[in-house]
């Protein structure tokens, strides 16, 4: 079998020189159509990618549409029939993009693939997670999922756990990089643009599988990612969209009863946080630390309020 195609698409925002590394290491896979979606980012980001790889299609938006947006724009792009998306604070390892070529080309009922991601210290980045349902949004507010990594019956069935030792299909996979069939992005009209951020590469997986389309986990390719380096410049904005997207998606996706629930456990769960950090800031001495935790208290403070209100 021939191997297919495969673009590149990577989404920026605000991170000119991870952006340049990532292009180095797309580069390096002898990619021949590389396009770059830039959201506005004001610190010299589009210019670089215009001055130092004027072969990368550049597409510079004057305003911020928001990651899914983005996405679709860059993926719509592309002329090939895979496309690896990727977040602008990735790396791609030696053969990553021809693993998931070929990998697409021998998984037919494959929708999307999630290379294997690891940290920058090439430890395990965790990247395939269940549909969010209650008892899962539980587990990760009370922390209890850490525990269940010692249990070894419960360990392989709960993937935040799972080695992720072997390729396999998975409810879905971590956005910071999908390799994308063509086909099954335009048959489910490409992500949702009303999620800005968070939740909107688990609300694609999951349309894919209303559709027949399968979500599969490849170790055969291997992405750095460091993760939030957009996201961190906007904190306090972020934590606050992270909650209301995955509220978003409950609401879009589920009936009234686990919406309800959902609404519940992120209101006792983010009660708790703020209680927590209200403490440790009242007996905190250091300067820099009192400021951090002033700062998550007015974080949980606000994402409480938005969730009681949505």
């Amino acid at each position: 079998m021939n191997q297919q195609p495969i673009a590149v698409a990577i989404v920026n925002y605000n991170t000119c020189a991870l952006l340049r590394t990532c292009l180095a290491s797309v580069a390096a896979e002898r990619c021949a159509e590389v396009v770059v979606v830039d959201n506005a980012s004001t610190d010299g980001s589009a210019g670089m990618v215009a001055a130092e790889f004027p072969a990368v299609r550049l597409q510079a938006n004057t305003d911020n549409p928001g990651f899914a947006a983005a996405v679709n724009q860059a993926v719509n792009a592309c002329a090939a029939p895979f496309v690896l998306v990727l977040n602008s604070d990735t790396e791609l390892r030696p053969g990553a993009l021809a693993a998931l070529a070929r990998y697409l080309g021998e998984q037919q009922r494959a929708g999307v693939v999630g290379p294997r991601l690891v940290n920058p210290d090439g430890t395990l980045q965790p990247s395939c997670f269940h549909f969010p349902t209650p008892l899962h949004l539980f587990l990760e507010l009370s922390n209890l999922s850490g525990a269940l990594r010692l249990v070894p019956l419960v360990r392989r069935w709960y993937l935040r756990s799972w080695s992720h030792g072997h390729p396999r299909p998975v409810p879905w996979v971590l956005g910071a990089a999908l390799a994308i069939r063509r086909i099954a992005f335009t048959q489910v009209g490409g992500f949702d643009e009303s999620f800005f951020m968070y939740s909107e590469e688990v609300d694609f997986c999951y349309r894919l599988r209303q559709r027949g389309w399968e979500t599969h986990f490849a170790p055969q390719a291997t992405v750095m990612h460091i993760g939030g380096a957009s996201t961190v410049q906007q904190r306090a904005a972020m934590t606050s969209r992270l909650f209301q997207s995955t509220l978003g998606f409950y609401r879009r996706h589920y009936g009234r009863g686990q919406l309800a629930q959902a609404k519940l456990l992120l209101s006792v769960g983010v009660g708790a946080k703020l209680m927590r950090d209200a403490i440790r800031l009242r007996w905190a001495t250091g300067q820099a630390g009192r400021e951090r935790l002033a700062e998550d208290v007015a974080i949980w403070r606000k994402v409480l309020i938005d969730v009681r209100q949505s």
